[in-house]
């Protein structure tokens, strides 16, 4: 089964203004999404943003099971690689290893079966490609959650 991620808390769209905002963050938990999120260790606070530091929160609360959790610098991958459940560090690289050992795939490169798409939507992606995912990070995944239903339940009844 495919776990959908939502990107910085987003449902249906990016939107700057709340990503990454703790209570845009549970939205997207309450509707039994994982959330990615970019979080940033400045001497010993935590700090959930994507260019900067910008919502303080408590340590414990980065150790939610369903965060997949985009450590922004090397001291919140130093002092998260315990604690969460799927913390990773990337820039550019095509394809990084998760702390429980998932391949998250930049955007726009090779996806292997059971490697995490990232952001499938910025780039032409294939349904069949994405069904074989571990998991989809998006900014989009209640549509993209139905289109992949969409599609297997097509796929079944051709079979």
């Amino acid at each position: 089964m495919i776990r959908y991620i939502a990107h910085r808390g987003n449902l249906e769209g990016p939107n700057p203004d709340k990503e990454n905002n703790p209570k845009y963050i549970k939205e997207a938990l309450d509707k039994s999404f994982d959330v990615e999120i970019d979080v940033w260790c400045r001497k010993g606070n935590f700090y959930l943003g994507h260019d900067e530091p910008t919502y303080k929160v408590p340590k414990k609360f980065l150790a939610h099971p369903n965060f997949w959790v985009h450590a922004k610098n090397i001291e919140a991958l130093t002092e998260l690689k315990d604690l969460a459940k799927n913390v990773f560090s990337h820039d550019t690289d095509d394809a990084v290893l998760t702390s429980s050992k998932f391949v998250w795939t930049y955007p726009g490169r090779l996806l292997l079966p059971g490697n995490i798409a990232v952001l499938p939507e910025n780039d032409s992606y294939n349904l069949e490609e994405l069904r074989l995912c571990s998991a989809v990070c998006t900014d989009f995944p209640i549509r993209l959650k139905n289109e992949i239903k969409d599609y297997l339940w097509n796929l079944a009844s051709v079979l």
